[in-house]
């Protein structure tokens, strides 16, 4: 009788190779010769890796077709050419509400990213995820060549689309005039971007994002969550200097750090770096955010 085969340990050492791999310098060959040595043997690397990244099978908690909501794939107006996106609203809305940008991961605008947000719909919101990779031909479905192409984004081409996503809601006869933006790793650091860029944000949620430069601070008018993984020690280092040109120049914000929690904790897709218990409280301290500054 064959032995139930075992699932590997995934120390945080993987973790933190595999985030090397995405975020930094590391590519895939090197990724998996540390993942071998890691795990002990190329077959447990094999099984390991892809739990460490994104399963596009585990995409939906809300279902694309569930019938409280109105999804749509649309194409508006952006500085250099239109912009693609997923628009979600509630389908029993009565009267104007408020909306929220959705913007992805360095994956571009994938499968969870529309989950998020439908997820946002059926909590009272209008929501767009805009694809930032429109400029460059739009997503592919390869994560490894969104990967490349976020990474060769000129981000003042991404600020600006994110910048023409807030006008296009904002002008919307069905939003209130109130836009923000909640966005997810490479996501997170484009929320920080567009609250100095962007006057007319009304609120901006940032989980496990890069965070503005602290000179640029003052600029901020729109009060911020800022989301962190407690184990996340590549985006966190950033997180005392930030804190402290926040306080100076006297900006609203928060910030909460998920101890035991790993970038991209909030991201149901990866098995291995997903926290439930942090994606929750994270997720119910976004929509409540939300609420109070958009209604």
């Amino acid at each position: 009788m064959n032995e139930p085969t075992k699932t590997p340990r995934i120390s945080q050492a993987m973790v933190e190779a595999y985030d090397e791999y995405t975020h930094l310098t590391l590519d895939r060959r090197s990724f998996m010769d540390k993942l071998t040595k890691l795990a002990g043997s190329g077959a447990a690397a094999a099984i390991i890796a892809p739990m460490l990244a994104a399963n596009s099978a585990r995409a939906a908690i809300v279902a694309a077709d569930d019938s409280r909501l109105r999804t749509k794939d649309i194409v508006f107006p952006g500085p250099s050419g239109d912009i693609k996106g997923y628009r979600v609203n509630p389908a029993d809305a009565s009267g104007k509400l408020p909306a929220v940008i959705v913007i992805h991961e360095n994956r571009g605008l994938n499968d969870h990213i529309r989950d998020v947000g439908r997820r946002l719909a059926l909590e009272g919101f209008i929501a767009l995820a805009p694809d930032l990779l429109s400029s460059a031909g739009g997503t592919p479905s390869d994560e490894e060549k969104a990967r490349e192409m976020i990474g060769a984004l000129d981000s003042k081409t991404a600020i600006a689309e994110g910048v023409a996503t807030i006008e296009y809601l904002k002008k919307d006869k069905s939003t209130n005039g109130k836009v923000g933006a909640v966005g997810f790793c490479w996501g997170g650091g484009m929320v920080n971007d567009l609250a100095v860029n962007a006057p007319d944000l009304g609120a901006g949620v940032a989980y496990y994002g890069r965070q503005a430069k602290p000179e640029d601070v003052a600029k901020i008018k729109a009060p911020l969550l800022l989301q962190y993984a407690g184990l996340d020690t590549r985006i966190n280092a950033g997180i005392d200097a930030y804190k402290k040109a926040l306080e100076e120049n006297d900006k609203t914000f928060e910030i909460f750090v998920y101890e035991g929690a790993n970038h991209a904790f909030n991201n149901d897709t990866s098995e291995a770096r997903y926290d439930k218990n942090a994606a929750d409280l994270a997720w119910g301290r976004t929509v409540e955010f939300f609420k109070k500054n958009l209604s």
